[in-house]
């Protein structure tokens, strides 16, 4: 099954997947962001701060370090919009982004590596984020049909440590995105 969003290049596909996390960004209240999210041990606050620390600390492995912006701790919409605009540059800029370097599936283009591993964390964390701040947690149906299609193409990688755990079952009458969330090894907060 193909989707819209599997389809896109990968900078659009960043493009889109960051706008809708940065809507749940911008969607947390104040008092949320030390709330617990479905990743054992983590609030609201330490997802924002995971997924800006690995897309900066990948374009920085890579040789493409971004400007500075805020910390996480400080003002987490402000840091994860420095991160993103940054990120979205370098994929903007073909030279930059069909750079050849090193990734989690080896060496190729920066743009595959953000363009899968780091766009899925922004489906994946995104679900987590809304989970922990009390919003509305759904997923569009074409953001969930690439998420799973790309861990089962990447099997063994993508549940290696660092990646997504081990599927757990969801309730027989559960939604989509709890469905493949549970396939992607995540549980919701009141489960």
């Amino acid at each position: 099954m193909t989707s819209p969003i599997a389809d896109l290049p990968p900078a659009d596909r960043y493009r889109a997947l960051a706008a809708r996390f940065t809507e749940i960004v911008g969607a947390v209240s104040d008092d949320r962001w030390g709330s617990p999210s479905p990743c054992d041990g983590w609030s609201a606050r330490d997802v924002v701060a995971h997924v800006v620390q690995s897309q900066r600390g990948f374009l920085e492995g890579a040789g493409d370090p971004l400007p500075a912006g805020p910390w996480v701790d400080d003002d987490p919409a402000g840091a994860w919009a420095a991160t993103r605009d940054g990120v979205q540059q370098v994929l903007d800029d073909p030279a930059r982004a069909r750079r050849e370097v090193p990734g989690r599936a080896g060496r190729g283009p920066l743009e595959d590596t953000v363009g899968m591993f780091h766009s899925i964390d922004l489906v994946v964390h995104g679900w987590d984020l809304a989970q922990a701040a009390g919003l509305d947690a759904t997923v569009p149906r074409d953001q969930l049909a690439w998420a799973r299609g790309l861990v089962t193409r990447m099997a063994d990688l993508a549940r290696s440590p660092g990646g997504f755990g081990p599927e757990v079952e969801a309730w027989a009458d559960a939604d989509e995105t709890t469905r493949t969330m549970a396939f992607l090894g995540r549980r919701p907060v009141d489960d």
